[in-house]
Formats: C-alpha cells, structure tokens, sequence
C-alpha cells in the first residue's frame, strides 16, 4: 500500500509539473502575434531546461501555396562543446523560461546560430512521402517517433542525415484539424531516450502551437491589408515610417547598419500626360514588381508616393546598398515598359539617392532627408543617376 501511495504521488507530482511547464509555454505564446516571436517560445518551451527539456528542436512551416515544407528556426547547439557552454552558461544566470524568451525579444544577435541558418535553407517537398519525413508527418497528422532501432530504415532520408542523430521525433502542429507545421526534436549529445512521456508532451504542446501560428497568421493577413498600397500592393507611407522607425531601432539595440533607398521615376509626368493615367497605373504596377523581385527577402520595398518609392535594407552598409541599386538600375535599363519611347530618353528610367545608418543620420526623418538630398543630387545630375 506504501509503494502504491508513494508511486501516486510521484506521478501526481511529475502531473502538476507538466501542467506548470505547459501552462507558462501557453501564457509566454498569449504575449505576442508576431510570427517569429511565437516560434521562438515554442522551440524554448521545448529544449529549455526548464520546458521540456529537449537538445535540440527545429520548427517547419507548411506552404500550400508552393506545395512546400520549410524550415524556419532552429535551437540547439552544434556540438557537445557547445552544448556545454550554453548550459552552463544557463545554469550560472539561473535563466527562466521568461527570461529566455526576453533574450530573443530584446534582440540578442547570438541567437543567429549555424543550426538556425540550415534550417531557413530547407525546403521538402509536401506531397512526397517517398522522399521526405517532413512530408510524411504532415500528410499523416500524427507523431512519427524514429529510434535507435528502426532509424536504418530512415537513413537515405536527407533529414536524418542532416540531423545524424540516433532518434528522433516528428510532431504535427494542427489548428481547426490542419497541419500548418512541425516541431522536429531529438537528443543528440545527451542520447537520453525519448519516452511516450515525452511525446505526450510534445502532443499537448503542438495543439496550443499550431493555433498560436494559425492566429498569427490571420493576424499577418488583416496588418498586410491594413498597410498595404492598393495600386502596388506595396507597403504604403504610413507603415514605411514605422518599418523604418522599427528597423532602425533594432539597429541600434544590435549596434548593426541599415541604408535607405529612394527611388524616383525619371520624367513621369511625361508618359501620364501623354498616355493617361490609367497606362501610368499599370507602369507603376509593373515597376513595383520590378523592385520586389528583385529586392532581397530580408528587404522592405514601399511606396512613398506618386512615382516615388523606398527600399529599407536592414543589416545593409551604404557600399552593399549602391551595388544594389546600381544592380536596379541595370534591371530597368534592360526591362521592355510599354511605349516608353516617348520618354525624353527612349526609355523609363529611375534615379536614386542612398543613405545608411548611422554614417548619413542617427533618426528615421534625418535619414529619409539624407536619402531625398541624394535623390535630389542625383535628378540634378541629368537623371538616370544613383548618389550617395
């Protein structure tokens, strides 16, 4: 009867710790709607000492849209060395879930780790079970627990080879009965086995996960309307000063650079007056999706107003931003806009001025005036000019 009483209470006691655990994940998830804020409190919820307790956690979104599954974050260490270091490093500062979380809200440039940038380059196919684990999870809804045991049946699959781990979990993330992720989990320096406990867990933590993403993602959906230029579905003026206001004081908290481009199209009013405004709307369109395809992914393109636009490049020196924008100017000298041989030139062409944080202004106003005063220099040298 002891041994009965005394093994309930263990179990009674491991319960309210779970429910602890899973109770501060779900209430650090509540704080926030941005996406990657939300995949950050997931993968510590589930490798923090005091989460779940994982190594390493990786996290895999699905788009529909392309038929793809890709890698978004990853949180690990490389090695058992390193391992070491943040674990002790951890233990010494007696960091909590909170206070691990308030690292990556405040910016903390280490977080840019080797595993986090592999995992963003991944890409697996969504419908091909054959080939991806990935895939196979997410068709299947349910978790996929690899060991040590049947882990040879898996080998020529490209995750497990990435991972080289001994097992491995895959877990589903649902929201209204949809996989719209994965959570990848293994112990790779540890090799503590991964128990139905564990999994459980994880189970419990990926159903408030996979809602916790779909409501951001809904809430990306209505801000993307709400500040977007309804001509060329761009970022508007409005939410370009507070992008550029955000940017630049993330730059300052990281103590990192960002430039500025303004762009301005070289004798507009020539081609309205000429052709109407309505042949000048689809110019503005088509030019738009010029600077977006070609912007890096990392970049804000955004319509400033009339036939002028702006490119924040965050993380960008003034040196790497000219050579974009010399790399812009050479797209539109070898883009085909319709009837612009009525231009003064034969040709649509765009002038730009560039300006960088901190060098050129220490503020977002200072810093547009900088880039406009550089556009202007540029129109004065005869168009078709980039200045700095």
């Amino acid at each position: 009867m002891e041994e009965a009483i005394k093994k309930l209470k263990q179990e009674l006691e491991r319960s309210r710790l779970e429910l602890n655990i899973l109770y501060e994940i779900s209430n650090a998830m509540r704080t926030t709607l941005k996406l990657d804020e939300i995949l950050y409190i997931i993968l510590t919820g589930v490798t923090a000492h005091t989460g779940l307790g994982f190594n390493r956690a990786m996290l895999f979104l699905v788009n529909e849209k392309d038929g793809l599954i890709e890698g978004r974050m990853g949180i690990g260490p490389e090695n058992a060395d390193e391992a070491s270091r943040i674990w002790t490093r951890i233990e010494s500062q007696k960091m909590d879930l909170e206070d691990l979380i308030n690292v990556y809200k405040n910016g903390d440039s280490s977080l840019e780790t080797n595993l986090n940038r592999q995992i963003r380059s991944i890409k697996a196919p969504l419908y091909d079970k054959e080939t991806s684990l990935l895939s196979l999870a997410a068709l299947e809804g349910m978790p996929l627990q690899i060991t040590s045991e049947t882990i040879d049946k898996y080998k020529n699959y490209p995750l497990i080879r990435f991972l080289n781990a001994e097992e491995v979990v895959l877990i589903p993330l649902k929201a209204k009965d949809k996989v719209n992720g994965i959570i990848v989990a293994d112990n790779f320096v540890t090799h503590d086995p991964i128990t139905k406990d564990d999994i459980r867990m994880l189970m419990m933590l990926a159903n408030q996960a996979g809602l916790a993403i779909e409501n951001s993602h809904l809430y990306e959906k209505t801000v993307t309307k709400g500040h977007t230029d309804q001509l060329t579905d761009l970022w508007n003026h409005g939410y370009f000063q507070y992008l550029l206001y955000s940017e630049i004081e993330k730059a300052k908290a990281t103590k990192s650079v960002l430039s500025l481009i303004m762009i301005d199209l070289d004798d507009f009013k020539v081609y309205n007056d000429t052709l109407g405004h309505q042949m000048g709307d689809i110019i503005l369109r088509e030019v738009a999706n010029l600077l977006k395809n070609q912007s890096r992914k990392m970049d804000y393109v955004c319509r400033y107003g009339g036939e002028e636009f702006t490119i924040i490049l965050p993380k960008t020196e003034k040196k790497e931003a000219l050579t974009i924008a010399q790399r812009l100017s050479e797209d539109f000298r070898n883009h085909a806009f319709a009837q612009e041989n009525i231009m003064p030139k034969k040709q649509l062409t765009i002038s730009m001025g560039v300006a960088a944080f901190p060098d050129d202004a220490d503020n977002p106003p200072a810093l547009i005036l900088a880039s406009d005063k550089a556009l202007y220099q540029a129109k004065h040298k005869g168009k078709n000019n980039i200045c700095y």
